[in-house]
């Protein structure tokens, strides 16, 4: 991955990913402990780092050590254990998966719409 396609991926995500993380953080850690910018440097350093392990690591031994970096900044941001952290993980990976959907069939029903 060259410098422009990180920069390129960590914009997006941070478009993208942070607000979803940070209402989840804030809905789960508390709204003390989960702030946005905290949510921007764990998408930040998460991407980072996760494109530097998939350098070296592939298959399910990357995923995992991307996994367990990714809980990791998310415990360390939003001030939780492991298990908030996880719980965390995976409502934000919920929500974005329905934030998903909902914006393809918009745009899909936009697109329709003009043909």
């Amino acid at each position: 991955m060259n410098l422009a396609s990180l920069l390129i991926s960590i914009i997006v995500n941070i478009i993208i990913v942070a607000p979803v993380l940070w209402i989840v953080g804030r809905m789960i850690a508390g709204k003390g402990k989960a702030k946005f910018t905290d949510a921007i440097w764990i998408v930040v350093l998460g991407v980072i780092l996760g494109n530097v392990v998939g350098f070296f690591l592939s298959g399910w031994i990357g995923a995992l050590v991307t996994l367990v970096v990714w809980l990791a900044l998310i415990k360390h941001f939003f001030d939780c254990g492991w298990i908030k952290a996880l719980i965390i993980a995976i409502v934000t990976i919920i929500a974005f998966i329905i934030i998903s959907i909902i914006i393809g069939l918009i745009i899909g029903v936009a697109l329709f719409a003009l043909i």
